[in-house]
């Protein structure tokens, strides 16, 4: 949940590192620190706060040198304060380490190390780290490192330098992601491509248990037991400029305006007039009609695609589904029987809760299938196959173009299962086709006109809270615009099936209490949907209604209402999520927060 940068090569280090920093803030982090080595010394700054307000100018007569290591902490070991901020040092400075993930037997460790002498100045673990490789170092920094992590219980993404080896990174993977940046006569290493996608698209991704050794020249890869391996060499295929703003004010709403593209570029070359085309999924056509059962396993917003998605596919494949937290899912003892598929979702693709999820499910001996946005990252290399979501990079740390892309996965994946299992006819499968081909247009006409979003948001800014009410497939777009208005603008939102309102939510609502309804028109829920809107409006409660065009009959229910274009009845969420986005961005805006960088929260959640 932190961010790593480390460089060696011929360049002053300190303004790539700063550029480093900056690219990963979407991480979320609560201090930074940055290190150098410079005639024989290990330099060190760092503080609470945002990278960009560091006082450059003072630090840059500091910070001298061409190798560095820079870091941005998420705090969850020890308080937020500048000494535990990283780097962390050894006693007397001569080895310096950033670290993500947890050291889970770090008070043993530390047991035993204060019982040789060593002292410590922080409440890390990560200085644990720093101490052992010291306790451990001959002369050799990588066998040093490699003896450290040997004797260390839990998860790591490490960045080592030391002031003997004034020309070598060490960097060490567990559990947390790492990748190495290839460069001409420079080296990189960082938790994300995005801090050296300026600087090299050519990348390296660590696995577990496994050390790279840096110079300016070269970089080698060894395994834990020490013996040099040959690594695969990926080359990225989006650019810097398009995980840039580009003019918006924040990521947040350019991702969102972005949907129109993300969606096209996810379906367009998986699907022709009346056959979708998924040859990635690397099943054979009797392999697919011998699916029994799926179980989606997800957290936070791809979590609520899967809800989606269980409707979609027992609604049109005729699958069971089941959908599961993936922090819950290996802490029971599922069952996976012959003919179940696991099927996570992830943005990043290194979600730490749903990658353990689906190694449990692959010990069980299930097939792991996995919709991801991110080529080449930790899911997707432990996945029988995976289905890519061709959004770009979404740096905004509340997910939008990437929700909206894994329902276009999960809906071709209906359609091409339901073909194969002869329970959708050809007529049905050009008719679903043809829905989704519309999809991208009717998303961007929404995006083009705010007016009515944003007059909305001015009128609810200063609202605390917020109910979210929706039936059907709608439900989960309740849960998914409540999450959002929490996630950027700190109001208190909870979604709810608009049926159990009256098992306990309707006691909150009076005339202050803003209840959005998703009521976009369907021949299933829609006169429920009405009685449950007559409901909060005979309590005085304010009805906001997601309302499909030409629903005169809801409109004339609602005190306020956001339309958005007709579709199909299972491609509705995707309609009906885009006002709830703007209207959370709008209204964290609004209140003066910035929606890209939400207060104690990650882009990607490394740890369990």
């Amino acid at each position: 949940m932190c961010g790593i940068i480390g460089y060696v090569g011929s360049r002053e280090t300190l303004p790539i590192l700063l550029k480093g920093l900056s690219c990963l803030e979407y991480r979320g982090y609560d201090s930074w620190g940055i290190a150098t080595i410079h005639k024989g010394a290990i330099a060190i700054e760092k503080d609470i706060g945002k990278v960009k307000d560091i006082d450059v100018p003072a630090i840059s007569s500091l910070l001298k040198g061409t190798i560095g290591l820079a870091h941005s902490r998420w705090a969850t070991h020890g308080k937020v304060t500048r000494e535990n901020a990283h780097p962390q040092t050894d006693a007397d400075a001569g080895i310096a380490v950033i670290h993500n993930g947890i050291i889970e037997n770090y008070a043993e460790l530390k047991n035993e190390l204060e019982n040789k002498g060593y002292l410590f100045s922080s409440e890390t673990d990560t200085e644990v780290v720093a101490h052992l490789i010291r306790d451990s170092y001959k002369g050799n920094l990588r066998e040093a490192v490699l003896c450290a992590i040997r004797q260390i219980e839990g998860s790591y993404a490490l960045g080592v330098i030391c002031r003997d080896v004034p020309d070598r990174i060490i960097a060490a993977r567990n559990e947390s992601p790492l990748v190495v940046g290839i460069g001409n006569g420079e080296q990189f290493i960082a938790s994300d491509v995005p801090a050296v996608l300026e600087h090299t698209n050519r990348v390296v991704y660590l696995e577990n248990g496994e050390v790279a050794e840096l110079s300016a020249e070269r970089v080698s890869f060894f395994s834990l037991d020490g013996k040099e391996i040959e690594k695969e060499v990926h080359t990225i295929t989006w650019n810097a400029e398009q995980a840039q703003k580009q003019g918006y004010p924040h990521f947040m709403l350019k991702e969102i305006a972005e949907q129109q593209i993300a969606i096209e570029q996810t379906i367009n070359e998986r699907m022709t007039d009346d056959e979708v085309l998924l040859p990635e999924l690397l099943m054979s056509e009797a392999e697919v009609k011998d699916i029994k059962r799926v179980i989606i396993v997800a957290c936070g917003t791809s979590w609520h695609a899967g809800l989606i998605g269980e409707f979609m596919l027992e609604e049109i494949a005729k699958i069971p589904v089941e959908v599961e937290y993936a922090s819950e899912f290996r802490y029971r003892d599922p069952i996976v029987e012959k003919g179940t598929i696991i099927l996570g979702i992830s943005q990043s693709g290194e979600t730490a809760d749903t990658l353990a999820a689906l190694r449990e499910a692959k010990r069980k001996g299930a097939r792991v299938i996995s919709i991801v946005n991110v080529q080449g990252s930790s899911i997707t290399r432990e996945s029988d196959a995976v289905l890519y979501t061709h959004a770009g990079p979404e740096i905004g740390v509340a997910s939008t173009k990437a929700f909206s892309s894994q329902l276009a996965v999960l809906y071709l994946l209906t359609v091409f299962l339901g073909k194969i299992r002869g329970v959708l006819p050809l007529q049905q499968v050009k008719n679903r086709i043809r829905d989704l081909r519309l999809l991208p247009l009717q998303i961007q006409s929404m995006v083009d006109d705010t007016t009515e979003v944003e007059r909305l948001a001015a009128r609810f800014s200063a609202t605390q809270h917020a109910l979210y009410l929706g039936r059907g497939i709608n439900y989960p777009i309740a849960l998914e615009g409540a999450l959002k208005l929490k996630e950027v603008s700190y109001a208190h939102a909870e979604g709810y099936p608009a049926a159990e309102m009256k098992h306990g939510p309707i006691a909150l609502i009076d005339k202050k209490m803003p209840v959005v309804f998703i009521a976009t028109k369907d021949d299933r829920t829609y006169k429920k949907i009405i009685s449950n809107i007559e409901e909060v409006r005979a309590r005085g409660g304010i009805v906001i209604g997601i309302v499909s065009k030409g629903d005169n009959e809801i409109v004339a229910k609602t005190d306020y209402h956001l339309i958005v274009p007709k579709s199909s009845y299972i491609l509705t969420p995707l309609l009906a999520v885009v006002p709830l986005q703007l209207l959370a961005y709008f209204i964290a805006v609004k209140r003066g927060f910035d929606p890209d960088k939400p207060k104690n929260l990650a882009k990607s959640v490394t740890v369990e």
